[in-house]
C-alpha cells in the first residue's frame, strides 16, 4: 500500500483540562493493554518525556488506577532520551521513574542509557529491542503503544525538523545532535513509531494550536515530524485540551 492510499484510523479527543485528558488517556491505554494481553500475553509500551504526560503518570499511580493494570505483564521502553544520566532532572527515564515506575510494581523496563556515548547507546538500544522482539535485520518491532508529545516546532520524540532522523529508514534507534537544543539526543525512528499498533499524542496549551492543526492535516504532504507519524496498520489518537484545539 502506498503512502498516498493508506487508511489511517484517526481519533481526536478534546477535554477541558489535564485531569480529564489524563482520565481519557488512561482508559485508552488500559483498553490497549487488555487487548495486547488477551492476544499476546504482554503489553509493550514506549514512553516519551516532557511535562505533558505527568498528569497521566500521576493518575496511573493513584489508588483508583494502580490496581487496574497488570504491571508484571507490561514492558516499558522509551521513545527518546536526553543524553544525561538517569539522576539528571532532564532525564526522560528519571521523570518516568519519579512519577510512575517508582510508585507501581513495574519490573520490566529497558531505558536508553543517556549517560553513555550516544553512538554506542543507540546501537545498544537497537540491539536490546531486536532481542526483546526477536526480530532480525531488516525487520521492525511492533510496539503495542507509543506515548507521544508535540513540540511547538512540530517535533515528537527527539525527531526534530531538519534533522537526519526525518529520513532514516533502516535503523531502529539513532543518536543525533540537535542544534536548536545544543544537545545530543537518542530517539526511535519514524519506521518504528509508525509500525506501532497505537500512537497516542497528548497535547496541551494554546501555544500548540497552530502546530496541532498542521499535524492533524493528513491530506497534505507531511512536513512536520509529528505530521509524519502515520501508523501503517494501527490507530492514531490525539488527546488534547481545548486551548490547543481552539487556540483560545
Amino acid at each position: 500500500m502506498s503512502d498516498h492510499s493508506r487508511s489511517i484510523h484517526l481519533s481526536v479527543h478534546i477535554h477541558k483540562d489535564p485531569s480529564a485528558m489524563a482520565e481519557r488517556a488512561a482508559h485508552i491505554l488500559a483498553a490497549a493493554c487488555e487487548e495486547a494481553l488477551a492476544e499476546r500475553g504482554v503489553f509493550k509500551i514506549a514512553l516519551s518525556g516532557g511535562q505533558t504526560p505527568i498528569p497521566l503518570f500521576k493518575l496511573l499511580t493513584a489508588d483508583d488506577w494502580a490496581g487496574r493494570l497488570p504491571w508484571d505483564n507490561i514492558t516499558f521502553f522509551w521513545v527518546d532520551e536526553r543524553c544525561v544520566g538517569p539522576e539528571h532532572p532532564d532525564s526522560n527515564y528519571g521523570l518516568a521513574r519519579r512519577e510512575l515506575l517508582g510508585k507501581v510494581p513495574a519490573t520490566h523496563f529497558f531505558r536508553m542509557r543517556g549517560e553513555e556515548d550516544p553512538v554506542h547507546a543507540a546501537v545498544k538500544y537497537e540491539q536490546q529491542i531486536r532481542a526483546d522482539f526477536s526480530i532480525k535485520a531488516g525487520e521492525l518491532p511492533r510496539f503495542d503503544f507509543m506515548l507521544l508529545g508535540l513540540g511547538e516546532d512540530g517535533h515528537t520524540g527527539s525527531i526534530f525538523p531538519n534533522t537526519p532522523a526525518l529520513t532514516e529508514k533502516k535503523r531502529l534507534v539513532i543518536d543525533q545532535y540537535v542544534p536548536e537544543r545544543k544537545a545530543d539526543r537518542l530517539t526511535l525512528t519514524l519506521p518504528v513509531i509508525n509500525n506501532a499498533r497505537c500512537c497516542m499524542f497528548i497535547v496541551t496549551g494554546r501555544a500548540k494550536h497552530s502546530v496541532l492543526s498542521q499535524s492533524l492535516n493528513l491530506l497534505s504532504e507531511p512536513v512536520l515530524p509529528a505530521q509524519m507519524v502515520r501508523p501503517t496498520i494501527g490507530d492514531l489518537i490525539w488527546v488534547v485540551d481545548e486551548a490547543a484545539a481552539i487556540g483560545a
